[in-house]
């Protein structure tokens, strides 16, 4: 490691990052108080270019940081620029939560986005679909998080003999004091400043290499376009290339309508600007930079290759350590201390809006601190709700703890690839749900199992598409002729939660049911 950027130097860059967000969160809060409103909607007055900003920190977090530019060079799924053809395929996905989703949503004045299956499907419908989202959303934070302590542990905190499980508890403190309190309000303004450190770390760790490969932007250019790194569309493998375009376009619109329009974390913030006009302009721009930052850091990562094979330097066995092994060993200092700013950016941009989500949609889908009665509870019921809310957020802090270090033993491939496996399981019957109530007006049927217990069956059918989906997923390449579903296990997961709905209805219009 370069010895001016020694773990204690790394710890005092990461305590002043940390005193500026806390900054941030006294400011936003303050004459707020620990509001449920500001904390779930910021009163619906968030600003949609800093919303549009924010998000795009929160979307690309550590897992497009350090996986795909580690996964440039790595072979197999995302290779080169191939990465780009789902990014092209968020845009489609962007342009159906723009056009579709957000003008419901605001239609509904919701503040969770699953009280919408309860009035189209039925209240077991909500549970279900709020239950996935909560999973799909600890899945999803704890393997960023993960990534990130990974990288903390191997340059940081190991190095100060500070072990794995008190890397990852401080790094869930830190994010629990500056939300706590202010919640989407200050989520807005923090996660603004994140993306800003993102993008400025990635661009000033290119301008390093390019002056430690002695050449300028052009030159980089032309060294990326003459390398084998630069193949962005892939036709010629068929089906059975995890790198296919259609299937990498098809899946990159699935997971954006999935895992931004059908979830709570990305679409709080959307809801939290006064009208859906905003929203749709907040969607424009954020798709817009999104596709610059992708295309940045996939140059990144095959400038990363590039100076390797230069400098004659060994290739980790893990992609995801290339840009941590390389910005903070070989690169001057300012790499390193622009490295470190933007993992931590990484870390906190996704992790705390995940966190502020999972706890407005357990206390607003299941504990009714959003019923339309909220604005007449006197002030101790008030006050009690606060309370609830604060144990809530504590509560998910310690279950996000505890999932990270269950995921201690995953490491032999790209997180990103992990992370977006996960969501095809988890976010398939959320996919089905959300289809189901938008494209029919059929009513769901109930089943009665174990006497006089009512099941209903869409909860089987979320049950079994999964279970469904991971096994057809691990024999695709042998009953399949080859063919491997890649992220379009999202797909097939979301079809079969759709089918088994349909086949379990009445064919008859819908009339919402009393809780």
């Amino acid at each position: 490691m370069n010895a001016s950027l020694s773990p204690i130097a790394i710890v005092g860059i990461i305590a002043v990052y940390f005193a500026v967000l806390v900054l941030i969160s006294f400011l936003t809060s303050r004459g707020e108080g620990s509001k449920n409103e500001s904390f779930f909607l910021a009163g619906r007055k968030s600003p949609w270019p800093l919303v549009a900003l924010g998000m795009v920190g929160a979307s690309l977090s550590g897992v497009t940081f350090i996986s795909v530019p580690g996964a440039v060079g790595a072979g197999g799924a995302n290779q080169a620029f191939s990465y780009m053809q789902v990014v092209l395929g968020y845009l489609l996905g962007y342009l159906f939560i723009a056009t579709v989703l957000l003008p419901l949503y605001y239609k509904l004045g919701l503040t969770s986005i699953y009280e919408y299956l309860k009035q189209r499907i039925g209240p077991h419908a909500y549970k279900i679909g709020a239950f996935y989202f909560l999973l799909s959303r600890i899945i999803g934070a704890s393997f960023r998080l993960f990534l990130v302590a990974i990288v903390l542990q191997e340059f940081v905190t190991g190095p100060l003999n500070i072990p794995f499980a008190a890397t990852v508890a401080i790094t869930i403190v830190l994010i629990w004091l500056y939300t706590f309190q202010g919640g989407i309000k200050t989520i807005v303004y923090t996660d603004t400043l994140q993306t800003v450190c993102m993008l400025l770390a990635a661009g000033l760790t290119v301008y390093y290499i390019g002056n430690a490969l002695e050449t300028d932007l052009s030159g980089m250019i032309e060294l990326i376009s003459n390398s084998d790194y630069s193949q962005v569309f892939y036709f010629e493998g068929g089906w059975t290339d995890p790198n296919n375009f259609f299937k990498q376009f098809f899946s990159g619109a699935l997971i954006t309508i999935v895992m931004t329009g059908l979830d709570q974390d990305m679409m709080q913030k959307n809801l939290s600007m006064p009208n859906f006009r905003d929203a749709q302009k907040n969607m424009a721009a954020f798709s817009f930079v999104l596709i610059f930052a992708n295309l940045l850091f996939l140059s990144l990562g095959a400038l990363l290759y590039i100076y390797a094979t230069s400098v004659g330097l060994e290739i980790p066995e893990a992609s995801d350590q290339l840009y941590p092994s390389i910005a903070l060993r070989h690169l001057p200092a300012g790499a390193g201390i622009v490295f470190v700013l933007g993992l931590i950016a990484a870390a906190y941009s996704s992790a705390d809006s995940a966190l502020t989500a999972l706890t407005t949609s357990f206390c607003v889908d299941f504990l009714g601190m959003n019923e339309p009665t909220a604005e007449a509870k006197d002030t101790a019921t008030l006050a009690a709700d606060r309370k609830r809310r604060l144990y809530v957020h504590i509560g998910f802090s310690v279950l996000l703890f505890i999932v990270i270090i269950a995921f201690k033993s995953i490491g032999d491939r790209a997180v990103i690839n992990s992370l977006f496996k996960a969501a095809g399981y988890t976010y398939g019957p959320l996919l089905g749900l959300f289809a189901f109530g938008l494209f029919t007006r059929l009513r769901v049927r109930e089943v009665t199992l174990l006497g006089q217990t009512r099941i209903p069956a869409l909860l089987l059918v979320c049950i079994a598409s999964p279970i469904i989906s991971m096994i057809v997923d691990a024999k695709s390449v042998e009953w399949l002729f080859g063919f491997e579903f890649g992220f379009l296990i999202l797909a097939f997961n979301g079809l079969l939660t759709f089918l088994g709905l349909v086949a379990l209805s009445d064919f008859g219009d819908f009339e919402p049911e009393d809780e």
